[in-house]
């Protein structure tokens, strides 16, 4: 009796000047007929991947604006569409949890749906792997070679949390979501279909851990490693313990 009530209320809802401003409509046919869903959760995978791709499209949309403001190095302005990309990336990773609330055996029924496709040919996603190499190449030429630095120097030699080093660290972040997306869609298919499972085209599906594992950036992610070894060798890799030292004793 409620199914009937309200699928087309869901389907085909009246458009007021808001739906058809987002163009509701059409948005909402995007999905299969609730008739037509092989199970209760179809629906819920089919918007959660939906939904990704919109937030990849806007990430892609602002991260061409980012390419374009540094090359004019409006600092600013590239701070703030940044910090825009990393909090969709952030909020795309916790959406996949909402995917654990189906169960393995639910998920084989939606599995027979996708014939032999999987997340790796997402469109959106396939475009955003494409556009860390520009993000370098404009960042190496507009805030490092033209203003005769390095990564090191921004980092510690010259060390001043100019922009250089500000753009920098939200690359850093950008990776690092990007990692942690991919990181958080590989516990996803640990819950849904193993990780000892092969894939709709046959592979192993562990193979998806190089990726999870790529980084992006590596020059700045490696300066970390090289300004530690470098304070250790000044100071003592190994150094003493302070258990011992009076200041840290119980007894002061």
């Amino acid at each position: 009796m409620f199914r009937t009530k309200y699928s087309a209320l869901i389907e085909s809802p009246a458009m007021l000047d808001y739906g058809v401003y987002l163009n509701c409509e059409r948005l909402l046919s995007c999905q299969k007929p609730l008739d037509k869903l092989c199970n209760g959760d179809e629906l819920q995978f089919q918007i959660v991947h939906q939904v990704e791709e919109l937030w990849m499209k806007l990430m892609i949309y602002s991260l061409i604006d980012v390419l374009e403001l540094m090359e004019k190095q409006h600092t600013l302005k590239v701070l703030n569409l940044m910090q825009r990309v990393n909090f969709i990336q952030r909020m795309m990773t916790q959406q996949l949890d909402l995917l654990e609330t189906m169960s393995p055996k639910e998920y084989q029924e939606i599995r027979l749906q996708l014939g032999n496709g999987s997340g790796q040919e997402s469109p959106g996603f396939r475009t955003l792997l494409k556009i860390p190499a520009d993000l370098w190449e404009v960042f190496n030429e507009q805030y490092l070679v033209k203003r005769g630095k390095t990564v090191e120097q921004i980092y510690d030699s010259e060390f001043a949390h100019d922009d250089s080093y500000a753009i920098a660290e939200a690359l850093v972040e950008f990776d690092e979501q990007l990692q942690k997306f991919r990181s958080n869609h590989i516990f996803l298919i640990q819950r849904s279909i193993g990780m000892a499972s092969k894939s709709l085209k046959g592979r192993p599906v562990e193979l998806l851990q190089t990726g999870a594992k790529h980084r992006f950036f590596p020059e700045l992610w490696d300066i970390r490693s090289r300004m530690t070894d470098t304070w250790g060798g000044s100071y003592g890799t190994v150094r003493e313990s302070i258990s011992q030292c009076p200041f840290h004793s119980a007894e002061s």
